[in-house]
């Protein structure tokens, strides 16, 4: 069997995507199937949340968005959400001087204001600590819905065009695009789900048009870097025509 080290040698660097985003689903199954308690499954799961963020850092992709919780996640038992953004305020404080260190820049996408106000003030920490960073820029999306995204923008939108500010003929999909959270940032090439689930989840769907995706069986905290490697070698023989021949 080839080393991590072997396998990231034959990626061709070159032909990176640019943007790679991640479903992250599997944790409470992962910790069903063990007995253990749905917690658990996300402690493990965010280990392979920092063995992934370091893995691309290292190969050399520049946005990494990880859909950690999402607008539907809050109808969850209160003591899984609770622990859950305990364990959130754990990793921005555990990983600030890593990203500050690596030159990683993060961001939060989705509804910043819902979160607890500790957790918010961590994120504005870790945000201020690698706003100057020009490596890799790591998102995080919280509190995320793709339809509520897209209301968001069109409600921004047409106050614009209310205000006399935007004529409606000047509506176009980079206009569009300039009012959703990713503003800025390119599309994803890539879209990694894993746990076998064969749904979008309501994540980027405006972004991921033309994403090409990645389903694999495992469940995340089982996720490894020879897997998300041999999942980036996959892409890079994809043919991607964006509707051309």
């Amino acid at each position: 069997m080839k080393s991590d080290a072997m396998q990231a040698t034959e990626l061709d660097m070159t032909a990176l995507p640019a943007h790679v985003a991640v479903i992250m689903d599997g944790n409470g199954r992962w910790a069903q199937k063990k007995l253990l308690n749905r917690v658990k499954g996300h402690e493990k799961g965010a280990d392979t949340v920092r063995m992934v963020v370091r893995t691309c850092r290292e190969i050399g992709i520049s946005f990494l968005t990880l859909y950690a919780f999402s607008t539907e996640n809050w109808q969850r038992p209160r003591a899984e959400v609770s622990a859950l953004m305990g364990l959130l305020k754990k990793f921005l404080i555990s990983e600030r001087q890593e990203m500050v260190a690596n030159n990683i820049c993060f961001g939060v996408i989705g509804q910043r204001e819902r979160l607890p106000v500790e957790v918010q003030a961590e994120i504005q920490r870790t945000r201020d600590a690698t706003r100057t960073n020009t490596g890799m820029h790591l998102n995080l999306a919280l509190s995320y819905g793709s339809r509520s995204e897209i209301v968001r923008a069109v409600q921004n939108i047409a106050q614009q065009v209310q205000n006399g500010e935007l004529s409606v003929d000047a509506i176009d999909e980079d206009v569009l695009a300039r009012h959703l959270y990713t503003a800025g940032v390119p599309d994803p090439e890539l879209l990694i789900r894993t746990s076998g689930e064969m749904r979008i989840s309501n994540f980027l769907l405006w972004q991921i048009a033309y994403s090409e995706i990645a389903v694999t069986d495992t469940l995340w905290p089982d996720f490894t870097k020879a897997e998300l490697i041999q999942i980036l070698k996959d892409y890079q023989h994809r043919d991607r025509r964006f509707g051309r021949i």
